[in-house]
């Protein structure tokens, strides 16, 4: 029986939901345009957004024409994006630790959806079980941030108040993680949280992708797919077969 980590119950309240209300659609669908034409992915394509929360890539890959299944360990926000469901377009509820069933023309994890384990071997066993899940010549994109930039612009404390919630929000780089600590009053209690996320260079995902078997194909550093700098990029994007 699996212990229920922060990601688990953080990610499926909806005060995670509130908090990130406002994630930018139009770069997240800049992204998808970009990786989808230079990796030449043909619309008869197969593609898993693992984990996909509420499905917003999902949907916007399939709107793009590709038949896409859409992963997340989250039961509240796959409840939700099963509402977006077609011929075309499937959610489930989705442990990425678990092995993968199908075999997919691409798979994608987007958003810092990565890194979450205190143990390398797990986020290694994760990138085994995606390319196990790749179909011959599949590809797999790993949108990362760049843990570089991180460190050097790290906003220490910020109060944001969205909904009438006040979240107190702390970040501290420690023990090879970026931690941010999330507190706030809602429902007349008293809520913390704390997202953890591997402190992840380039060299080091290079040793898990080799580790995974996985061949590293193009770095990007932003999603106009600009070469990669690690004192300058906003994001670490990997492209691996």
């Amino acid at each position: 029986m699996k212990t229920t980590d922060w990601f688990t119950s953080w990610f499926d309240t909806s005060y995670y939901h509130t908090l990130y209300k406002h994630r930018n659609d139009a770069d997240a669908q800049f992204f998808m345009r970009n990786i989808t034409s230079f990796l030449k992915l043909p619309k008869t394509s197969h593609i898993a957004d693992l984990p996909c929360g509420k499905g917003r890539h999902s949907v916007y890959l399939n709107s793009l024409g590709y038949k896409v299944t859409g992963g997340d360990l989250s039961g509240n926000s796959i409840a939700y994006a099963k509402k977006f469901e077609n011929e075309s377009l499937n959610f489930e509820v989705w442990d990425m630790r678990d092995p993968i069933e199908h075999k997919y023309d691409a798979i994608f994890n987007l958003f810092t959806s990565f890194g979450y384990f205190e143990d390398d071997n797990e986020d290694i066993a994760i990138l085994k079980s995606i390319k196990n899940g790749l179909k011959e010549n599949g590809v797999f994109v790993l949108d990362f941030l760049n843990v570089e930039k991180v460190k050097d612009s790290l906003v220490a404390k910020e109060v944001k108040t969205i909904d009438g919630i006040e979240f107190h929000i702390k970040r501290e780089i420690k023990d090879g993680f970026i931690l941010k600590h999330i507190s706030f009053i809602a429902d007349d209690q008293q809520h913390s949280y704390t997202e953890q996320v591997k402190f992840l260079t380039l060299d080091k995902m290079e040793t898990y992708f080799k580790k995974a078997g996985l061949n590293i194909k193009h770095v990007f550093g932003d999603y106009s797919l600009n070469e990669f700098d690690k004192n300058t990029s906003d994001r670490l994007i990997l492209i691996g077969e």
